[in-house]
């Protein structure tokens, strides 16, 4: 296991005028983050309540589990613990993100610009996703983006977040300490398996959890854009 150098927790961020670290790695989750798939998923979870003759959701009831494990998310948005039952919502929703509903999802404006020239800056870039690596390699397909990452963990290779199980891998595998790296994410689950083991963390408001909720877990930096994220790493 790698060592946890724990930092100093700071205030929240909201000047962009302040200057963060230069950080070596950079760690994105990717629903909501890089990606606008919230939509897609909330729709893909209410069809899977439909099939599976379950209580359909609301946006906002799926929108706070976005970013956990499928199975354990499935699990608390329905408040089951019937694995077999679990398992058939599980397959109806894989069944209709690939099937039922087809269009793929866009990039936030701007996502590949920020990967290009973060990599230009000499940053490692990785993923920290609660999606299944199929799904991951899916997205990677779609958009070209796979070649920017040199790493990432899926629901399938860690412990669901907020375990910073996933962030520990990617330490190990790229070498890194903790102090050299940031965390990137729109939910709470992103920003509590950071802050577990001290990692710097910025929350990206544009997503599905609300900026209170991310503000109380302590990011060095809160921004509104992919440009504004831009700024708060390479300015």
């Amino acid at each position: 296991m790698h060592s946890k150098n724990q930092a100093v927790e700071t205030q929240p961020f909201t000047s962009l005028d302040e200057k963060l670290p230069k950080y070596k790695l950079v760690i994105f989750d990717w629903d909501g983050t890089l990606m606008d798939s919230a939509a897609k998923i909330v729709s893909c979870m209410q069809l899977a309540a439909k099939q599976c003759d379950m209580p359909v959701p609301t946006y906002d009831e799926v929108g706070h589990i976005i970013g956990i494990s499928l199975k354990p998310a499935i699990k608390q948005l329905f408040n089951i613990e019937d694995d077999e039952l679990a398992e058939r919502l599980v397959a109806a929703y894989k069944e209709a993100f690939v099937t039922r509903d087809t269009k793929p999802c866009p990039l936030f404006d701007g996502v590949e610009q920020l990967l290009s020239n973060l990599k230009e800056a000499g940053c490692t870039l990785a993923v920290a996703t609660g999606k299944a690596r199929r799904g991951l390699d899916r997205a990677w397909a779609q958009t070209g983006t796979g070649p920017f990452f040199s790493a990432s963990r899926t629901a399938d290779e860690a412990e669901s977040k907020p375990s910073p199980d996933m962030l520990l891998q990617l330490l190990d595998e790229l070498g890194y300490e903790i102090k050299d790296a940031v965390m990137i994410g729109d939910t709470t689950y992103d920003m509590q398996m950071a802050k577990t083991i001290g990692m710097d963390r910025i929350g990206v408001s544009y997503g599905v959890h609300a900026q209170v909720h991310l503000e109380a877990l302590l990011p060095v930096a809160l921004v509104h854009s992919i440009s504004e994220l831009e700024t708060a790493l390479l300015k």
